[in-house]
């Protein structure tokens, strides 16, 4: 039920269906004010997921989701009722409906689903979140073609309003299946976790940190900060051309369809991620995300070289798995290195990395590609830059993170 919930909340991610028919209806509006949009919606994630946090102290699951329903059916439905012959104030019901309730209510469901469900799997964090994120990942890409299919036949104003009341659904469900664990299930679940801690294999942390760390005591901590700048460094190296895959695919004589790979091995590094975490602890984990993403880099750099397209291919495909292990990376990394007493808190403000990144990645890939003609190549040379700047903090959060091993 969570994956399920997080593959129709994931499609938040999925603007790129939306704009282009939305600026179809309000040819004024330019494409920055459309972009804006998404940011805004991002920022509102994050925000939501920190408000879903806080709410976590007070509040059950069942309430979390119920209020998440609520602002997602009124977001996508005031969507719907914008005016084609008021573009100002209908950009401005964009921005309040899709970006701020939209975008904050997929942050609290979010937020509730996997600082929920993380508690039932103690000794399996990182592949519960791995499934999880996967759902999230690939919203867009499993849902798009139904969207897009149902915006040809009907228009996209309507199809805001079936969305609204199709994810406040599931919300609806998610809230009366979803549970967290009661006081019988906690001596049960701390076995697990003990268990899972002393069977792990030759990780660094086969004798992680059982201390439960508040927010402020996390913030306070050295390997906090280096992992946290790890994953914008990761993030935004897979930025650089994640948005771009399709034109990268068709530059190099491939078909647009075949930039998809970067979205169905997003999905896959999610879930391959989350079983390295569980398996072999968070040094080898990071690791091998990291040295994904700079192969990524040399093999595209190499495909940009000799315009061999099979380089380009499996430079995509790596660069999806990297990306896709940094989120399951933060929640088993977070759960793990500062206890999951306060984790729904403590995600949510790991979480506010996506802004940085989602801000780095695109705007250093517009200003390459402008200054190169309309060449890949420096993005891909950025993408080894990052990678190499990203392998510099992993070696300072091994030196931060020995009380872990």
């Amino acid at each position: 039920m969570g994956t399920l919930t997080l593959l129709f909340l994931g499609l938040i991610y999925a603007w790129s269906i939306f704009r282009t028919p939305i600026g179809e209806l309000f040819p004024d509006w330019s494409i920055s004010q459309l972009s804006l949009t998404f940011t805004i919606s991002m920022i509102f994630f994050c925000l939501g997921g920190f408000a879903g946090g806080l709410m976590s102290k007070k509040f059950s699951i069942r309430a979390r989701m119920l209020i998440s329903a609520v602002m997602l059916l009124a977001g996508f439905f005031m969507v719907s009722t914008v005016k084609t012959d008021s573009p100002g104030a209908s950009l401005t019901m964009l921005y309040i409906f899709y970006g701020v309730f939209g975008g904050g209510g997929v942050g609290v469901a979010y937020n509730g689903v996997i600082g929920t469900l993380n508690k039932w799997f103690p000794d399996k964090v990182g592949l519960a979140s791995g499934i999880m994120l996967m759902g999230f990942g690939l919203g867009g890409l499993v849902l798009g073609s139904v969207v897009n299919s149902m915006i040809g036949s009907m228009g996209i104003l309507p199809v805001f309003r079936i969305l609204g009341i199709v994810i406040c659904i599931v919300c609806v469900l998610a809230a009366l299946i979803i549970k967290a664990p009661d006081a019988g299930d906690t001596d049960a679940l701390a076995a697990l976790a003990a268990s899972a801690s002393k069977g792990r294999g030759s990780g660094k942390e086969s004798g992680a940190a059982v201390r439960n760390y508040t927010a402020g005591e996390m913030l306070k901590t050295p390997k906090f900060w280096f992992f946290t700048i790890w994953a914008i460094l990761l993030n935004s190296a897979g930025l650089l051309v994640i948005n771009s895959a399709a034109n990268i695919s068709v530059a190099f004589g491939g078909a647009a369809i075949l930039g998809m790979i970067v979205s169905l091995f997003n999905g896959a590094g999610r879930i391959i991620a989350g079983n390295n975490f569980d398996r072999f602890g968070r040094f080898t984990s990071t690791l091998v995300n990291n040295a994904f993403m700079l192969v990524a880099g040399v093999l595209l750099t190499l495909g940009g070289m000799t315009g061999a397209y099979i380089f380009i291919l499996c430079g995509l495909v790596f660069v999806g798995l990297a990306y896709g292990g940094c989120p399951t990376i933060t929640s088993a990394y977070i759960n793990k290195a500062f206890g999951p007493a306060n984790f729904p808190t403590n995600f949510s403000i790991a979480n506010f990395s996506l802004i940085p990144a989602a801000t780095i990645g695109p705007m250093i890939s517009s200003a390459l590609l402008e200054s190169a003609g309309g060449s890949y190549n420096t993005n891909f040379y950025a993408i080894i830059g990052f990678s190499a700047a990203a392998a510099v903090f992993w070696v300072l959060l091994n030196g931060a993170s020995k009380d872990e091993k």
